[in-house]
């Protein structure tokens, strides 16, 4: 019964009608009264008291008092009039003050009659004064539905214009809040709430809009956030379990000759206890004849390749073929001398399939693929055209995963009959908080730390007028036979602009280092022009490469060891940390050099701060999500899975955690929700199913 009471559309609830309707789902996405009902309050005034006029302090602070109008008048101003009334109480008189809307008050406000009056106050002239005061008479103020902490509702400019105030809204809710009766059905198992001491929904949902103390918001806030939370873990969870049910996979059971030739005698290094770890996750994953579907998250060069080798070299011992897809031509070249070099002294064929492949090399990739004859094929987007067929592929490694469209990656499940194992891997570290959000359905292996023998980067901030100092700096390293990377940024709106930052820059480094050779790369190049120019520089014969950010994802030159980024502070975090990661790669120091100007938000502060205090790419994502929150950080693609109505992944991560905890819990013992007590879960769950956002099924 409550269910269709809360499928009415909103213009049926009285003191709404057509054309507020209409309003109210334009701008808050509001048709119904469930919408209405999980429509919340951002921050909350506190009504508990009332002041006399006597004791009013000199400062603008929101005060209630009880009191009369005794005297009205208007008074002319510089641009037209302002109405102005004394209000009494029995210690002391102040003005009641309006700029517009004179012909209702006069008409509507009764004198000598007691009033509530709420707002702001102002001190002038030994006078105290309130302008466009909220006013209620206490008659009307007695009879309402009370409550000390008063609710303020999200607003925009157009509800304001048509009259929607934050007032008209309270009085909504009190009235679709009288209509329910409170009769909401609960949607959290009793163990549930009497283990995490929750209070019912009813209780919330009525605290959350009328709370009558601190005390009891707090319990609302709390139940509504963590239920939010909750249910978006039980549907990635669940997500998670059903594939691994529905969608067979390969079961690779075999650890063979390759991987144990490759593991005893061919390692270039010991591996890490972090990278053993990841190793033993994919091998459980591959031989549990589910499909395996796994994001890789690891920072530059904490050895994601070799883990992604080895499990491929599983899937060879077990009859199949695999491949390597990378967002770029260079990246995949890269990917391609690396992982030959690795299986030199191994019996293997891997080969590569990029745009640039010729068409003879392409038909024979085709056919030997086909026959079976290719072990590892490693290529950019080419590998997903319908003409490359593989005949047994077992496993697909994705490199940056976050370039490719969900499209695209959907195309190598449809590589053989059953879809292969997926690895997705990453080098853009992802908050813990978030990937729980976002890749809840993907379990997640973290690679968290470096191989030994590399040395931490050593980063600095630089002010421009340091320039001087820093080119000695360069000078310096170069004769020790380094080469350096100088980052111009990139803005698309001003890309004019940029590629003028980047040409002065350019010339000012030909200036100053004319016995230098110099490579220079940015967007507006031909592709193979800009393949020489990094070719060169991969090979040694340039010293300096000027670039912009096209450099982020790619190139490994071991023998780079200086990264100097010009106006830093127009970098976000995470992609300041990307750019550092090229650098580091060799076994000699190296150093990141932060150039920018004297005047810096506080943001760019704290973004400077950040990168010369830590390497830790996880802590840097931590801050980077603080300072940008989860949609600018995930693209506008993702972040609309979040579109959280009361929690806040950031501010609420450890109510986050305990949602993941309990929603596991709930699943592994009860997969299919279909235990008595978990009833309010599955009808919850279902809706949430049927709807894409979160909170039309909850309540």
């Amino acid at each position: 019964m409550i269910q269709n009471l809360l499928q009415t559309p909103i213009e049926y609830l009285k003191g709404v009608g057509p054309n507020r309707a209409e309003t109210l789902k334009k701008e808050l996405n509001i048709s119904s009264y469930r919408d209405l009902i999980n429509f919340f309050p951002n921050r909350y005034i506190d009504k508990t008291g009332f002041y006399k006029i006597a004791a009013l302090q000199q400062n603008t602070s929101e005060v209630q008092i009880v009191g009369k109008i005794v005297h009205m008048k208007m008074v002319d101003q510089k641009k037209g009039k302002r109405l102005v009334a004394d209000f009494v109480d029995d210690t002391g008189r102040m003005e009641l003050i309006w700029f517009r809307g004179h012909k209702w008050i006069r008409e509507n406000l009764k004198l000598n009659t007691p009033y509530v009056i709420f707002g702001r106050t102002n001190y002038y002239n030994g006078m105290f004064s309130m302008p466009h005061p909220e006013l209620e008479l206490v008659s009307d103020y007695k009879k309402n539905l009370r409550v000390a902490m008063q609710p303020v509702y999200p607003s925009t400019e157009m509800l304001q214009k048509k009259g929607i105030t934050n007032r008209v809204v309270m009085r909504l809710m009190q009235e679709v809040l009288q209509q329910t009766g409170l009769k909401f059905s609960e949607s959290l198992n009793r163990g549930l709430l009497e283990e995490l001491k929750l209070i019912s929904k009813a209780e919330a949902l009525f605290n959350i809009h009328f709370p009558k103390n601190q005390e009891l918001l707090a319990k609302a806030q709390f139940r509504l956030k963590f239920e939010e939370l909750f249910f978006i873990q039980i549907q990635l969870l669940r997500k998670n379990m059903l594939n691994k049910q529905k969608i067979k996979g390969f079961s690779f059971e075999k650890i063979g000759g390759h991987f144990l030739e490759f593991y005893q005698e061919h390692l270039p290094f010991e591996l890490t206890n972090a990278q053993k770890r990841v190793v033993k996750e994919i091998r459980s994953d591959m031989g549990s004849g589910a499909q395996m579907n796994r994001l890789l998250q690891g920072d530059v060069g904490s050895g994601k390749t070799i883990v992604a080798l080895m499990s491929m070299l599983i899937a060879l011992d077990n009859g199949f073929q695999a491949c390597l897809m990378a967002p770029t031509e260079i990246l995949s070249i890269q990917h391609y001398n690396g992982l030959a070099d690795l299986c030199k002294d191994l019996d293997l064929k891997i080969y590569l399939l990029t745009g640039s492949t010729k068409t003879a090399m392409r038909r024979e990739i085709h056919e030997k693929l086909e026959s079976g004859e290719i072990d590892i094929l490693i290529g950019t987007h080419a590998l997903l055209e319908d003409k490359v067929k593989f005949k047994n592929l077992g496993l697909a490694v994705i490199d940056e995963q976050h370039r490719f469209g969900v499209a695209q990656r959907a195309k190598l499940w449809k590589k053989n009959h059953i879809p292969p194992h997926i690895l997705v891997m990453t080098a853009t570290p992802i908050p813990r908080t978030l990937a729980m959000s976002l890749y809840g359905d993907l379990d997640i292996s973290v690679i968290d730390e470096l191989p030994p023998g590399r040395k931490p980067i050593k980063t600095v901030h630089r002010y421009d007028s340091n320039r001087l100092k820093v080119f000695a700096f360069i000078r310096d390293e170069i004769k020790k036979g380094r080469q350096v990377y100088v980052v111009y940024p990139l803005i698309q709106e001003s890309e004019k602009m940029d590629y003028k930052d980047l040409m002065d820059g350019y010339e000012s480094i030909a200036r100053e280092f004319p016995d230098f050779q110099i490579s220079i790369v940015h967007g507006q190049m031909k592709p193979a022009d800009k393949d020489y120019e990094m070719d060169r520089f991969v090979r040694g014969e340039t010293q300096i490469m000027v670039a912009t950010t096209v450099i982020e994802v790619g190139v490994n030159v071991p023998n780079a060891s200086v990264m100097i980024i010009e106006s830093a502070e127009r970098f976000g975090l995470s992609q300041l940390h990307q750019l550092r990661g090229r650098v580091g790669r060799g076994a000699e120091q190296s150093f990141c050099i932060l150039m920018t100007g004297h005047k810096l938000s506080n943001d760019s502060k704290t973004r400077l701060e950040t990168m010369t205090a830590t390497n830790d790419g996880f802590e840097i994502a931590e801050v980077d999500l603080k300072l940008r929150g989860p949609g600018d950080l995930m693209g506008t693609q993702q972040s609309g899975v979040l579109n959280l109505k009361i929690a806040d992944i950031v501010k609420d991560n450890s109510i986050l955690k305990l949602a993941r905890s309990y929603a596991g819990k709930i699943l592994k013992e009860d997969p299919n929700l279909e235990k008595e007590e978990n009833i309010g879960i599955r009808h919850a769950y279902s809706r949430l199913v049927k709807n894409k956002t979160i909170w039309n099924y909850i309540s």
